[in-house]
This record gives structure tokens, sequence and C-alpha cells, in this order.
């Protein structure tokens, strides 16, 4: 578990760092996004994802961990615009928008330590492309929910979906590092 944990941090420090110049290059336009927007640009990153598992052939050169860090900070936008709801107008300083940034990232940390409590770290055991796949069915939900207004009769809300796909992408990332390491 040791392992996982700065495995988890380094992922998050490099998406972090993306996210902080991002910032200083756009400011924070996407705080005007609304969910169904942030949703749909979380959707297309997954489906290239799956694209690029499935084609030997690349047209545009990024590759799946560019995406995966997308997603990540797309869904981190998404968990801050569910807690400060949309804006009109960019309305964040950097100070303030890296903040509400690291308390998303760390309550879904904290998810993860929960949960591989539990499952014992089976994700450790899954395919890159298994990720990809439960990202997709997340998706899929939240646009479900979203349909249905936010409302669910037994399931868990928007929130923890986002957090899932956070979680299902760093530890994508976190088997592209290994892989790395070991070709070396």
């Amino acid at each position: 578990m040791q392992d996982t944990l700065k495995q988890y941090d380094a992922v998050v420090e490099l998406c972090r760092s993306l996210f902080l110049n991002k910032m200083k290059d756009y400011g924070c336009a996407w705080r005007i996004l609304r969910l169904p927007s942030l949703t749909d640009q979380i959707f297309i990153k997954a489906q290239r994802i799956r694209q690029l598992q499935e084609s030997d052939v690349r047209k545009v050169d990024e590759d799946e961990k560019s995406e995966f860090i997308g997603i990540i900070n797309y869904s981190v936008m998404a968990l801050i615009q569910l807690e400060k709801g949309i804006a009109t107008q960019p309305d964040l300083e950097p100070k303030e928008a890296i903040a509400l940034y690291d308390a998303a990232i760390s309550q879904t940390r904290q998810l993860m330590l929960d949960k591989n409590h539990d499952y014992g770290e089976a994700w450790r055991d899954m395919r890159i492309s298994s990720l990809t796949d439960l990202i997709i069915q997340k998706l899929l939900r939240v646009k479900q929910i979203e349909d249905n207004k936010g409302k669910t009769l037994v399931s868990e809300g928007i929130d923890a979906n986002y957090q899932d796909m956070i979680n299902y992408s760093i530890f994508a990332m976190i088997h592209f590092a290994e892989a790395e390491e070991k070709q070396t």
C-alpha cells in the first residue's frame, strides 16, 4: 500500500501541475461549463483512449496518458462545479482554484484508500482497457443521472462517479509508469 500512495501522489502532482499551468494560460474559464459539458469532455477523452487501444493508426500525436490526465482534471473541475455551482464568468483566483482542487483530490484519495482496504488493491490485476471501460460505464451512468435531473432511487450520486473516474485514471497511469520502469 505504501507504493500505491507514492505512485498515486506522483500522478496527482503531475495532473495538479498541468492544472496550475493551464490556470496561468487560461484562467478559470472552465467555471462557466455546466456539468453535462464537463461530462461530455470526459466522455470524448475516454472514447479516444478506447479508440487508441483498439487501433494501430494514430493521426494525432497524443497518447493515452495525456487523455487520462485530462479525465482526472476535468473530473476534478466537475467536483468543484458540484460544490460551488456554475459561474457566469471566471470567478476564481489561482490560489482558491488550487485549494478546491486539492480538497477534491484529498476526498478522492481517501475514497481510494477505503476501497483499496476493502478490495485488496484488485485494480493492480486489471488491464488498462478494463479501467477504460469502467470509466466509460461511469460516464454513461452520469449522463443518465444528469438526464434524470440528478435524481437517483438507489444509486450513488454523480460525485462518487467522478471520484471513481479519477481513481481509475490514476490507476491506469500507475500501470503505465510500472510498464515503463520494467522496460528500463
